[in-house]
């Protein structure tokens, strides 16, 4: 079939893919480059933490995280070009002063695992286990949680093997080319067959609920520092993580903001986000920063994805929040469900309704 995706986003790219090595013909439009500089996938530590993340948000959330890890490796090889992935678990640590703020954060997992027990529990551990499982942490913190299973990937390295992937299969890629789902007449004459809408914010013409969510990522060369695996710190405001990639590469994040404003970073976010990050390891005193990176999260609601019929052969993926690489291999599966029988069992799975645009 001859099939158009609006976005080159996160959502766009992993469809893209698929499509292309089903062998059909496509042509993909996006309003920004191939650098995905606009994308919030961009600004992301791609952390895959269906358990961490159940203490703010709901159980389809979660069982999406759980059948993106098995999918991720799946996605993954199928791409020429290696890709970061990492399933060593999540640490969760905190100081003192949150001691009563971390109790909380637990007992919300707890509630989970009881939900959901094919999710692992969370493992309570002292210095010692601490020390055992990241040696430079057991000096400084008493207490904390290790996660198992969880995992992370490099979301710049996918980004980048993706767009080598769709140039390999001969996609048409039109840069700085915006489109919407009124530009085509899907199975006219000289029109496509199928048009996908993975445009984000790009989409709020046509879908008004969508609201952008602020978040400020920050990149630090920090070879000095030891982690080895994904670390939560429990924070008043909000949880703050260091994602450790490739090389000596950290990506530090938590901000969220209920605004679509693009503008730099705050001196008041970037200080609480580099503080955090010193106060659980002081290698980061050293550390070069790299890029500090604003992007705004599509967002509904409800805070939860959706898919909408525009039409017989027009769907629009959106609303993937802060849970991006969480949840998209499962509304892949869900879309090339709906694009090759028309219906989805695996939508149900996760309470996904297909909704109509008019609904």
């Amino acid at each position: 079939m001859n099939i158009v995706i609006l976005g080159a986003g996160l959502m766009g790219r992993l469809l893209a893919c698929q499509l292309a090595r089903a062998g059909h013909s496509l042509e993909l439009f996006e309003s920004g480059g191939p650098d995905a500089q606009t994308s919030a996938a961009r600004a992301a530590a791609a952390m895959l933490a269906p358990l961490a993340e159940s203490a703010i948000t709901e159980t389809p959330v979660v069982q999406m995280g759980m059948h993106a890890l098995q999918r991720w490796p799946e996605l993954i090889a199928q791409l020429d070009e290696p890709v970061f992935f990492q399933q060593e678990g999540t640490m969760v640590l905190w100081h003192r002063q949150d001691a009563a703020e971390a109790d909380r954060f637990s007992r919300l997992l707890d509630a989970t695992t009881l939900k959901l027990p094919a999710l692992p529990k969370a493992q309570r551990l002292d210095a010692n286990g601490l020390a055992q499982l990241e040696p430079s942490l057991g000096a400084r913190f008493a207490q904390g949680l290790y996660l198992p299973g969880e995992g992370q990937l490099d979301n710049h390295q996918l980004l980048a093997a993706m767009l080598h992937q769709l140039q390999s299969r001969g996609a048409k890629l039109h840069w700085n080319s915006p489109r919407s789902p009124g530009d085509f007449a899907p199975g006219n004459p000289g029109q496509p067959d199928w048009v996908f809408d993975c445009r984000g914010l790009g989409a709020r013409e046509q879908w008004p609920a969508l609201r952008g969510v602020r978040g400020e990522v920050i990149m630090l060369h920090a070879p000095e520092v030891k982690l080895s695996r994904p670390t939560r710190l429990i924070h008043p405001r909000y949880p703050i993580y260091i994602a450790p990639k490739e090389n000596g590469i950290f990506r530090i994040g938590a901000t969220e903001i209920e605004s679509d404003d693009l503008s730099p970073a705050s001196v008041r976010s970037t200080l609480e986000l580099l503080s955090a990050a010193y106060s659980v390891d002081s290698g980061f005193a050293e550390a070069r920063i790299l890029d500090l990176v604003t992007q705004c999260r599509p967002t509904l609601p409800d805070n939860l994805p959706s898919i909408r019929r525009l039409g017989d052969r027009v769907l629009q993926i959106n609303g993937l929040y802060r849970h991006g690489f969480l949840i998209a291999p499962a509304m892949l599966d869900v879309v090339m469900e709906l694009f090759n029988q028309q219906t989805s069992p695996l939508a149900s799975t996760f309470s996904l309704t297909i909704q109509n645009a008019q609904d």
